[in-house]
Parts: C-alpha cells; sequence; structure tokens
C-alpha cells in the first residue's frame, strides 16, 4: 500500500529526515518512536505533503505522491487526514461544525463561506461523534472540552475526510493517562473496525508496545530499528533514544499502573 523510498528532508545543512525507508503491506497501526527532533514531525509532514521532501519518494497504491500538485495534492490530503497535537480546533465554534470542517476540500467556495452544509454531512458527523463517546458534546464550543474530548473531536474531524490513512503527530502528548489511554483505544479501534492505516508519532514505549501492531524507532533523523513490540526490547530502546544503562521506562510512562508503581518506589527511596 505505501511505498517510502530514501526519503530526505532538509533544512539548509541539517538533515531532519535521512534516507527513510518504509514498506507497508496492508492497513496497519505503526507507532513511530524516539527523541524530540529525532525527525518523527517531519517525516509525517512529507507524507501529508505539508512538506515537500528534498530527495525520495512516496508512493500509495502505485501513486507517486510527491509528484502531487494542486487539486491532486488537496485530494491527497483529503485520503490521509493529520491529527495534531495541538488538536487545531476552532476554539469558539461548536463541536459538530469543527468536525464538519473535515469536508473542506469537498465542498464549494460558496458554501465554504457561509457555512453551509447538507443534513446528510450533519448526521454523519454526529454518528461519528457518537462513535467516540462524545455526542452530547456537538452543540458545545469546543473551547469548553477537556483535552481528551478535543483530541476526540479532532479524530472525528479527521473521519469526516474518510480517509485511507491517519497519520496524529503526538496525539497525546499533552494529555493525562487516563484520556491518552482513551484517545489511544479510539485509534486503535478505527484501525481494527474500518481497516485503516494509521500511523502515530508517541512518545512513550508502553503506548506503542500496547496499541501497535509495527513500532519505527527513529534516532538523528534516521530508522534504527523497525519491528514488532515485542522487538522493542529496554536495550533497544536505548539506543533508539542514545541513552545509558541509567534508562527508565517508567519515565516515559502513560500506563495509570506503572506511574503509581513508581510514584510507591520513589516515595520509598525517600523514606
Amino acid at each position: 500500500m505505501l511505498h517510502i523510498d530514501a526519503l530526505t528532508k532538509r533544512f539548509g545543512e541539517k538533515t531532519a529526515v535521512d534516507s527513510a525507508n518504509i514498506e507497508v503491506d496492508k492497513p496497519t497501526m505503526i507507532g513511530i518512536i524516539g527523541r524530540s527532533g529525532a525527525g518523527k514531525s517531519t517525516l509525517l509532514r512529507m507524507v501529508n505533503r505539508l512538506s515537500d521532501p528534498t530527495e525520495g519518494s512516496i508512493v500509495f497504491e502505485g501513486e507517486n505522491i510527491t509528484d502531487l500538485k494542486g487539486a491532486a495534492k488537496r485530494n491527497w490530503q483529503s485520503r490521509c487526514a493529520m491529527i495534531f497535537q495541538q488538536f487545531n480546533l476552532v476554539p469558539r465554534m461548536d463541536v459538530v461544525s469543527n468536525v464538519l470542517h473535515g469536508t473542506l476540500n469537498q465542498r464549494s467556495t460558496f458554501a465554504t463561506l457561509f457555512n453551509l452544509y447538507p443534513q446528510s454531512d450533519i448526521h454523519h458527523a454526529i454518528e461519528i461523534l457518537d462513535r467516540l463517546g462524545i455526542a452530547e458534546q456537538a452543540p458545545k464550543r469546543a473551547e469548553a472540552l477537556s483535552g481528551g474530548q478535543q483530541q476526540r473531536v479532532a479524530i472525528a474531524r479527521a473521519l469526516m475526510q474518510d480517509p485511507k490513512i491517519i497519520l496524529a503527530d503526538e496525539p497525546i502528548a499533552s494529555l493525562d493517562p487516563m484520556n491518552a489511554q482513551v484517545v489511544m483505544q479510539s485509534l486503535r479501534t478505527i484501525h481494527e473496525e474500518d481497516g485503516r492505516m494509521v500511523i502515530a508519532n508517541l512518545h512513550t514505549l508502553d503506548t506503542a508496545r500496547r496499541y501497535c501492531d509495527r513500532v519505527i524507532g527513529m534516532r538523528d533523523g534516521r530508522i534504527v530499528f523497525d519491528g514488532t513490540p515485542a522487538q522493542l526490547t529496554t536495550g533497544v530502546a536505548r539506543d533508539i533514544y542514545g541513552a545509558g544503562a541509567d534508562f527508565s521506562e517508567a519515565a516515559t510512562s502513560t500506563e495509570i499502573e506503572t506511574l503509581d508503581r513508581s510514584a510507591k518506589q520513589a516515595a520509598e527511596a525517600v523514606a
């Protein structure tokens, strides 16, 4: 389905992504991990064509995505939805209208200007919100919702595009552990029930292991690991993060049980 070949992005003398190669032959949930600045976000932005590669190619179902321009490029961005860490919602707009923004690439300039939506789209938006457990929030302003609820609204907006691929750039980085699990389970359910490819940049190893079928590790712009969650050992993680023997997975955990255990151990050490 997706073939990424020698994909490279340079900003002046800095190489953000260095000759990345990824093959995905079926809808899969993939987690990309690595330190800040490893090139994870730049990689996703190139796949979505928010950023142009310096070298290399992206081919999806036989179509060279790196060659697309104008309307063809916008059509690709409809089929390849992007979810961001900061949600990118319109704060003072109601939730259902934010979800309907997922159809903007499919609507006329007139309809967009006057905020006109078919009843079928409105009903579909509410159905998606219901699927994500937040239909009762539909009439509220987005700014009135919690962070976890806002991220689920962002997921609903992505689903309105009916995409083949969902790219999630640190979707749980600003969320508490409980909301992080709700959001990741939502993405996992969408992958399993809809058969959509999901690629998520993640900052926690336990999240990658729990929700993803495949994990890719990046360091200094290069892919240094590509394997199953079971193969993501602590030793491999040290190599990905460039950490020493004192590396602790608990420091990156979103699992409530792990956090509680770490807090207890810290308290016992002080005592």
